[in-house]
């Protein structure tokens, strides 16, 4: 059996939640990598054989995604090349984790292509929203990696199909201890911002790694490291507690550990804000953005022993056997009724399927 993997590349928990799953994959067949996009930490110690732009987002430094350099990092025309050329019909399986090259490369052509991702159980009917209808977010969801099946990774399981984190080997063998420091991972602010609002609370010693710095300082109560991953696990393990961003893998880290937690969703980022909404379900405290009116919220989370109960244990093997399973022996689906030949026929794909999605 041959199997496509295709991971995005734009965020470090799809390639450490990679790590996990390539493995059990190359235990069940030959296994190709794809990788698309930037802006990730992680390295993958197994050989990619497509590299691709892919469609990526790019952090910004006041809390939220930084479209103009979005926009000029994305190429349509090089994203329109990369899913022609992406040969799918050479491979029996075809996994994507939110990958949109091959996602939209088995859409135009008719195969299947099974969305194995934390978005796949975001989009899930039963999965938290927020309190406020985000169309444009939703619509970007659903149509940045289309899939013809979906198996999802969620904080909890609100429905079928909808498993526990996959939490890193290197995570679930790390003996947790309470420290008197704080890990923090906020990838949208600068560490200018971090600083300023963290040092208020001058008798917290504050751990922030930063996408933004090369070399490790200390200014007042805050130390500065370079994103580096045995450093941030040791941290994070002999943190009292942990403040970062709404995403999905550190968040489900720092349940796993048993640590307090605090989470800050990205601004224009609709999937953080389910995440958020989802654990604040739970009773893990959120705040809209890293400022001063938000300092009682702060403060108030770090005079609290509270931590959040949670049960993950490992299913990754299981829901692949599944996977495989439920896999369509073909793998073929029916092509779409307009052949697209060109970016610009690709484009207007995209538009008519958004706005048919918003028209909803």
């Amino acid at each position: 059996m041959k199997i496509l993997y295709a991971i995005q590349g734009t965020g470090n928990g799809h390639l450490s939640r990679a790590k996990e799953i390539i493995p059990l994959l190359q235990q069940r067949g030959e296994v190709d990598i794809l990788v698309s996009g930037t802006q990730a930490e992680v390295e993958l110690a197994y050989p990619i054989k497509y590299k691709a732009q892919g469609l990526g987002f790019v952090f910004g430094k006041k809390g939220g995604v930084d479209l103009l350099a979005t926009y000029r990092n994305n190429k349509l025309k090089r994203l329109w090349r990369e899913i022609k050329e992406l040969p799918v019909e050479d491979y029996d399986v075809i996994i994507s984790d939110f990958e949109p090259v091959s996602a939209w490369a088995c859409y135009l052509e008719g195969r299947t292509c099974v969305g194995l991702s934390h978005q796949a159980a975001v989009l899930n009917e039963f999965a938290p929203r927020p309190r406020r209808t985000d169309m444009i977010g939703e619509t970007i969801l659903k149509n940045y990696a289309p899939a013809t099946m979906y198996y999802g990774f969620h904080f909890a399981s609100y429905d079928q199909n909808i498993y526990a984190p996959v939490i890193r080997s290197e995570v679930r063998q790390l003996r947790p201890v309470r420290g008197e420091h704080y890990t923090v991972y906020l990838p949208a602010y600068s560490d200018e911002r971090i600083i300023r609002i963290l040092s208020m609370f001058e008798d917290v010693h504050w751990e922030v790694f930063s996408k933004n710095s090369k070399t490790s300082y200390h200014e007042q109560n805050v130390t500065i490291v370079p994103i580096d991953n045995d450093a941030f696990l040791k941290s994070m393990a002999s943190a009292e507690g942990v403040l970062c961003g709404a995403g999905f893998e550190t968040p489900a880290e720092a349940l796993f550990l048993k640590k307090k937690l605090m989470v800050i969703p990205m601004k224009g980022q609709y999937e953080q804000q389910c995440n958020a909404s989802a654990l604040k379900r739970m009773g893990v405290p959120v705040i809209r953005s890293l400022k001063e009116k938000h300092a009682d919220k702060i403060e108030a989370w770090l005079n609290s022993g509270k931590v959040v109960a949670v049960n993950y244990p490992d299913e990754t093997a299981y829901i692949i056997d599944k996977l495989l399973e439920q896999y369509p022996v073909n793998g073929k689906t029916e092509k779409i009724d307009e052949p697209v030949s060109s970016a610009k026929k690709f484009r207007k794909l995209i538009v008519r399927k958004m706005l048919s999605k918003l028209a909803l």
